[in-house]
């Protein structure tokens, strides 16, 4: 019977699969890293943002979010019937933000808040990540991309991430050849999947479909456009009569070439292949990877016109990444927190006064009844004491 009891306690402490908790030390761990990135953030120019837990649905849902469908949580609205949806992604309520910005200049924002996920990638990633990130808004141009990689870049360096290397990709070299492939709709998404796999033998099944035979062939080809930048050069010979993809190449080998100048102990790859985001990316996509995480620590790309759905069509670049997944991986390390003030419990207003012009710049615990006995040593290295004149002071902590 005691037994059942107690396994019945202690399953309500169990938090659900998926979900976890920061614990002291390192939820300040955690908090010291928001107001760096924050800080950072914020000398580049970007303002922050912090948007709702929940929204309507339809609006978590549009443009960007519309992937997000089988990631987010629903419940109705008690007040008003409507269906809510608990963020599962903060990039489309940005978005959202952005079209009530009346000018048509460049938009920086940034943001950091927990979202939601009904599932997760693999079993170790959680479902309640804290996701942090900048969004880019109003700028066409690659230096915009530019500056938000660097930028991502820029937070592993804070979060003291080591080994780094960069995946580049452009999603609209693939979306133009699929325009002329004559390739049967409902396969498409079986096509993006082959190529995303490399599984040559499932994609020369698909292949079989492709009507236009120079869009077969550049399907074929594109599993081995991938590893350093110089395949970029043999991308651009396959791609000689195509003015549009060379295009896409070139912005490919000018970010390429500017990051690998900015950050030259960044490993850089290309792989054209990659097209993570495909139903909402529509031009330059990348991913930062390091040792220990079998996916993305960090990635973003290009989604023109998202704002659209809300009223305004905008050039749109951001990244995104999990802090909990930074301070993992890296090595950051705040500064130690401050030994703590040990003061007595006394109803005294000299003694409270004291306390609160104490508290404005320092940490001060109040021994209350029942602690007398506790082990402060490990917290304080002062306390208050009474001197000899009967004035309350701070003294090296003796006990």
């Amino acid at each position: 019977m005691f037994d059942a009891i107690d396994a019945l306690s202690s399953d309500l402490w169990l938090l659900p699969d998926g979900v976890e908790e920061l614990l002291p030390p390192e939820a300040y761990r955690a908090e010291q890293l928001r107001r760096v990135l924050l800080d950072s953030y914020a000398r580049w120019g970007y303002q922050m943002v912090v948007p709702p837990l929940i929204e309507n649905l339809e609006s978590l849902l549009t443009g960007a979010g519309q992937d997000l469908d089988l990631q987010t949580f629903k419940l109705t609205d008690q007040m008003s019937g409507k269906l809510l949806g608990v963020r599962a992604d903060i990039t489309p309520q940005v978005s959202r933000i952005d079209t009530r910005n009346h000018a048509d200049g460049a938009h920086r924002l940034s943001y950091i808040g927990t979202v939601l996920r009904t599932r997760t990638n693999n079993l170790f990633a959680s479902r309640t990540p804290i996701q942090t990130g900048c969004e880019l808004f109003g700028v066409s141009d690659s230096q915009a991309d530019i500056e938000v990689i660097s930028l991502m870049l820029e937070t592993l360096a804070l979060a003291r991430i080591e080994k780094v290397h960069l995946d580049l990709a452009h999603v609209g070299i693939f979306q133009m050849i699929l325009q002329r492939a004559d390739f049967p709709d409902n396969k498409a998404p079986q096509l993006f999947g082959a190529l995303q796999r490399k599984s040559i033998p499932e994609l020369d099944q698909l292949l079989q479909l492709v009507g236009n035979p120079t869009a077969r062939d550049y399907l074929k080809a594109l599993p081995a456009m991938a590893g350093k930048i110089e395949v970029l050069q043999q991308a651009q010979e396959l791609f000689a009569a195509e003015p549009g993809i060379l295009a896409s190449l070139e912005q490919l080998s000018q970010v390429a070439e500017v990051v690998a100048q900015r950050y030259p102990e960044v490993e850089i790859n290309v792989d054209l292949c990659e097209m993570r985001g495909f139903n909402y990316h529509t031009g330059l996509v990348f991913a930062a990877f390091t040792e220990g995480l079998g996916q993305a620590v960090a990635q973003g790309g290009r989604y023109d016109g998202v704002g659209s759905k809300f009223g305004k069509s905008r050039p749109a670049t951001g990244f995104s990444a999990d802090l909990k997944a930074l301070l993992n991986l890296g090595g950051f390390a705040p500064p130690s927190q401050m030994k703590a003030i040990l003061a007595p419990h006394a109803d005294e207003p000299a003694l409270w006064s004291m306390i609160r012009e104490l508290r404005l710049k320092e940490r001060v615990i109040v021994c209350l009844p029942g602690e007398e006995q506790l082990d402060r040593q490990e917290q304080c290295d002062r306390e208050i004491v009474k001197d000899a004149t009967g004035q309350w002071t701070v003294v090296p902590y003796r006990r």
